[in-house]
């Protein structure tokens, strides 16, 4: 297992490599930094403390903001948005004035990373490196992978919709150096260029990861003298996660043919191999560690071994009602028309409904902070704390359902398309899509909204594919209004076009300013 010990180890590392402030400012080391970086990068062992010093510290961004937290609640999936003493009330109602601190963290911290593995790929290729031969392919290759998984998301974050129309928007830099040198601001097009073609590079070094192998290794070797660094394959960056990433790239730009076939081999193989099983019924039911991640089916994850106190903080039934993230309904019942879960799921056998979701009554407080009342919520389970279980300190990032979503929405067979739906679905204890001859791909591709909004709640991916879609409209964090009759009905926000795109922090045009 990927240690407390290694966590505390990458962590130095990482620290050791260099101190920076933005992208503007990239390698700001005195001597005695720069000895430390050579004496790093003096072992094999020092290489791969580096490394995962990155894994560890991509959960500053990635376990809260960009996963469970701002995202997901600018995805409307919770109910915020008429809570102005909220703490997510900046996020749910599109006001990037009010999150500055957050957007400025967030691309810090994401060019940090990107730093201190450029400054990693450059030892890996000097002249009597000592990095083993082994290590070699993993290091670079997960490192390539990783540097173009942080742009990626600063681009999905930064960028435009990507169009053909707004290709050559300015965007974000793509830093490749450990160079002190302010980087160019490129087009969306070559942001994606280069991440596609890192990508790309990280997949060919990857070819040979053990996982197409030997599976994702999640656990001790039987052999007493192999250490876990090429273990646990479902924490790193692995072969498999590169081609997902290359999938999600593709579609991202618009290339559904690239991202069919890509998307179409990963299931493929991994079905042969299977190397990410759907998760069993009875891993989920179990009231003793239940799966609610469907974790043997995450393909990459962050290791966090605080992920039971993001859990009190957000979604725990203690937290206030003006910090708590959750749906509106008071019952998991059938016919309780002013639940979330009604509009959200189909099936009332759905597991993702049925074990999910707990009715808890909450505490409100006012402007001073007295409780004032209480309300009965749907509060989400999703990352409750559990002992002794593989999964007890994962967030996945990219999982396989994804992938059958992609493949279906990039296919032209509507059977194929819904196919791959009903994959996802009967595992999930749903009934099966049937099509129609009124069906065509505007309703298939309702079908896939409906499946991907209910497969990735509190993992930051359902703010991206409205973006990619530039929806004008999604369901809202309420779930439901009243008609003029008095009956409850979908309630819908209305997304201008503007508000899928963050504004560029305040910490890098002031870099850029005073340069100038």
């Amino acid at each position: 297992m990927i240690t407390k010990d290694k966590i505390k180890a990458g962590a130095m590392a990482l620290m050791l490599v260099t101190s920076f402030t933005s992208c503007a400012d990239w390698l700001s080391v005195d001597m005695e930094d720069s000895i430390m970086e050579n004496k790093l990068y003096e072992t094999n062992e020092g290489f791969l403390s580096s490394l995962n010093g990155v894994y560890a510290k991509m959960n500053e961004n990635y376990s809260s903001t960009l996963t469970m937290g701002a995202i997901d609640v600018m995805a409307q999936y919770y109910d915020v948005s008429k809570n102005s003493t909220h703490t997510y009330y900046a996020y749910a109602n599109y006001q990037p004035e009010q999150f500055k601190s957050t957007s400025n963290a967030l691309w810090t911290t994401q060019y940090e990373l990107i730093a201190n593995l450029n400054t990693l790929l450059e030892h890996c290729d000097e002249a009597g490196s000592a990095l083993n031969a082994v290590y070699y392919p993993y290091v670079k290759g997960e490192a390539l992978a990783l540097r173009a998984f942080l742009h990626f998301d600063l681009m999905r974050v930064y960028g435009p919709i990507y169009r053909e129309n707004t290709a050559e928007t300015v965007t974000i830099p793509y830093a490749e150096t450990s160079s002190k040198e302010i980087q160019p601001l490129l087009s969306a097009k070559t942001v994606m260029e280069k991440v596609i073609r890192d990508l790309s590079a990280a997949a060919d070094l990857l070819k040979d990861d053990r996982i197409r192998t030997e599976g994702v290794l999640n656990g001790a070797s039987d052999n007493p003298n192999e250490n876990t660094n090429l273990r646990y394959r479902q924490y790193r960056v692995n072969y498999f996660a590169v081609q997902a990433l290359l999938a999600r790239a593709y579609l991202w730009i618009g290339d559904k043919e690239k991202a069919y076939q890509t998307a179409k081999g990963l299931i493929a193989e991994s079905e042969e191999k299977e190397i990410f099983p759907w998760t069993k019924k009875a891993a989920v039911t179990t009231t003793l560690n239940p799966d609610l991640l469907f974790s043997s089916e995450v393909i990459f994850s962050l290791y966090n071994t605080s992920r039971t106190n993001l859990f009190d903080r957000m979604f725990n039934r203690s937290v206030n009602l003006n910090s708590i993230l959750c749906f509106q309904g008071e019952t998991l019942e059938e016919g309780n028309a002013e639940s979330k879960l009604t509009y959200y799921f189909d099936d009332m056998g759905d597991l993702r409904r049925e074990y999910m979701w707990k009715v808890e009554e909450v505490n409100q407080s006012d402007e001073e902070g007295g409780t004032v009342g209480s309300h009965k919520v749907l509060c989400l389970n999703k990352y409750e704390g559990v002992t002794a279980a593989a999964h007890r300190y994962m967030i996945p990032l990219v999982r396989m359902s994804e992938i059958y979503l992609i493949a279906a929405e990039c296919t032209d067979d509507l059977e194929e398309a819904v196919g791959y739906v009903n994959a996802i679905r009967a595992v999930r204890n749903c009934v099966n899509l049937t099509l129609t001859e009124s069906d065509t791909k505007a309703s298939i591709q309702e079908y896939i909204t409906n499946e991907f909004m209910r497969e990735v709640i509190g993992e930051g991916q359902l703010f991206f594919y409205y973006k990619r879609h530039a929806m004008p409209s999604i369901l809202a964090g309420n779930g439901f209004k009243k008609d003029w009759s008095g009956n409850a009905v979908k309630s819908t926000v209305a997304i201008d076009m503007q508000n899928y795109v963050w504004p560029m922090p305040e910490v890098e045009m002031d870099k850029r300013v005073v340069s100038e």
